[in-house]
C-alpha cells in the first residue's frame, strides 16, 4: 500500500522561560548536544522518514534559528511560519493551511525535546489504528513531574489528559513525548492568529465527544530539555549510553575543542571553540562553544555557558555560569564575580 503524503510541524517558537539566562544568548532549539543542535537532530529524523517537507514556527531569535538551518536539511525543503508571539502548540498551524493541505498526514514534534524518534512505528500505528490522532509516549519516565501524565486504557486510547483523577485501576499513565501524528481534517477549525493549545483545545473536546486518540509507547532515550538541569542531564544521558557517533563511556570532545593532555574528565562534553587548560578536573558537566577553562579549575555538574572565561584555580559546582549581559538583571540566588553569572542550576526552592 502506497505510504500518505507526510508533512511535519517543528515547534521553535517558545521564549525558553525556564532556561534563561541560557536563551538570552540562543534559543532553545539550537542548543547544542555533542556538536549539533537539537532542532537539526529532528529534522534529519524527518528527512530520512521521508517526510516532504517541514514548517518550523519561529519568535524567539527566530532569525538565529533560519540563518542555522537555511532552506533544506538532508534535502528537505522548509518553511518558516514567524510569530510576532507564541501561538501555542496548536495555534502555531493556523497560519500553515495552505502548507499542510496537500499533506494526508500532518506530522507535529516538539523543537526542543531530545530523543531518537520512532517515527515509522509511529506512523504504521496510525494508518492501522483509525485514529484521528496518535502520540508518541513515554514508559520510562515517570508522570509525577509532568502534571501526571496521559492516561491510556487498555486499547492505548487516550481517556484522560491531566492527573489520575478518575483512573480506571487498568489504565495506565505515560508522558507525552511532544511528538504526534493526526488527520489533516482535525485543523478545520483552527484560526489563523488565535493562540490555542492541542491537549486543551483539540484532544480533551475530542476525546469528551467519542472521538479517538491512540497512543504508541516506547522505551527509548526522550529529555525534556526545558531547563537547565534537564538540559545537563540529557547531554549526560547520551554520552553514558554512546547513542551519538563519537560519545564514548565517559565523556565527549568536539574535533574543534581543545583539551591539555593532563586534564582529567568524566561524563563531560566540551563542545566546539572550547578551550581547557592544565590541572582542571570536570566532571558531568557541559561547555558550551567557545567557554575557556583556565588553569587548576574544578568544575563539576555545571554548565559552563557560551564565551565565559572562567578565571583560573575556580572551583563551580552545580552552577550554570554565563557572562554579565546589559539587558538582563541577576537573580537574587545569583553571585556575579568578575563578569561572570553564577546561577543555581536547579531553581531555589524546586
Amino acid at each position: 500500500m502506497k505510504d500518505s503524503r507526510l508533512r511535519a510541524v517543528v515547534l521553535a517558537a517558545g521564549y525558553g522561560i525556564r532556561l534563561r539566562p541560557l536563551t538570552e544568548f540562543a534559543p532553545k532549539p539550537l542548543l547544542p548536544v555533542q556538536g549539533e543542535t537539537i532542532i537539526r537532530r529532528t529534522l534529519c529524523q524527518l528527512a530520512r522518514l521521508g517526510c516532504e517537507a517541514t514548517a518550523v514556527n519561529l519568535c524567539h531569535m527566530g532569525e538565529a534559528i533560519e540563518e542555522h538551518l537555511g532552506d533544506s536539511v538532508d534535502g528537505m525543503p522548509l518553511t518558516y511560519s514567524p510569530e510576532e508571539e507564541p501561538l501555542g502548540t496548536l495555534g502555531a498551524l493556523g497560519s500553515l493551511k495552505e502548507f499542510l493541505r496537500p499533506a494526508e498526514l500532518v506530522l507535529v514534534i516538539n523543537g526542543d525535546s531530545l530523543c531518537r524518534w520512532p517515527l515509522k512505528r509511529l506512523l504504521k500505528k496510525h494508518r492501522k489504528s483509525g485514529a484521528l490522532a496518535t502520540m508518541l509516549v513515554s514508559r520510562r519516565v515517570a508522570p509525577g513531574p509532568f502534571g501526571g501524565g496521559v492516561r491510556l486504557n487498555r486499547e492505548n486510547h487516550v481517556v484522560a489528559f491531566r492527573g489520575p483523577e478518575g483512573a480506571d485501576e487498568k489504565d495506565r499513565h505515560r508522558v507525552f513525548m511532544g511528538a504526534h501524528v493526526l488527520s489533516p481534517e482535525l485543523l478545520r477549525e483552527v484560526k489563523e492568529g488565535q493562540t490555542s493549545d492541542f491537549i486543551s483545545d483539540l484532544y480533551e473536546p475530542l476525546v469528551g465527544r467519542g472521538g479517538m486518540v491512540g497512543a504508541v509507547e516506547t522505551n527509548r532515550l526522550w529529555h525534556d530539555l526545558g531547563t537547565p538541569q534537564r538540559y545537563l542531564d540529557g547531554v549526560r544521558d547520551w554520552i553514558g549510553r554512546r547513542l551519538l557517533p563519537g560519545a564514548g563511556s565517559r565523556n565527549w570532545v568536539s574535533e574543534e575543542a581543545m583539551v591539555d593532555s593532563d586534564v582529567k574528565m568524566r561524563r563531560t562534553a566540551v563542545e566546539k571553540n572550547c578551550r581547557v587548560n592544565a590541572e582542571c578536573y570536570l566532571a558531568d558537566s557541559l561547555l558550551l562553544p567557545g567557554a575557556r577553562v583556565s588553569e587548576r579549575c574544578h568544575v563539576t555538574g555545571s554548565i559552563l555557558g557560551f564565551g565565559v572565561v572562567l578565571p583560573p584555580g575556580t572551583s563551580v559546582e552545580a552552577r550554570l555560569v554565563t557572562t554579565v549581559r546589559a539587558s538582563s538583571s541577576p537573580h537574587p540566588e545569583d553571585s556575579v564575580v568578575g563578569g561572570l553569572v553564577y546561577s543555581p542550576l536547579a531553581p531555589v526552592g524546586g
